[in-house]
């Protein structure tokens, strides 16, 4: 039983070891999950308004202009 044990653990341990060389050197084109080529990462985005660069800079213009008296009330 352990000679059996012993066999399967060297087994899985020379499979496991396969698959980590094929991905590294890309030799499967991405079908293991990891491609030659690494995806682009997305922008970040804002996340809060207090965060976003567009909502401060409308934000300090409103405090700058004074109220138009005018204006219709949304």
């Amino acid at each position: 039983m352990l000679k059996v044990l012993l066999v399967v653990l060297l087994f899985a341990a020379l499979t496991y070891g396969l698959i980590r060389v094929i991905q590294r050197r890309g030799v499967a084109g991405g079908s293991l999950g990891r491609g030659s080529s690494p995806r682009p990462r997305p922008q970040p985005r804002p996340v809060a308004p207090d965060d976003d660069p567009d909502f401060l800079r409308d934000l300090d213009r409103k405090k700058r202009q004074p109220p138009d008296p005018e204006a219709p009330l949304d």
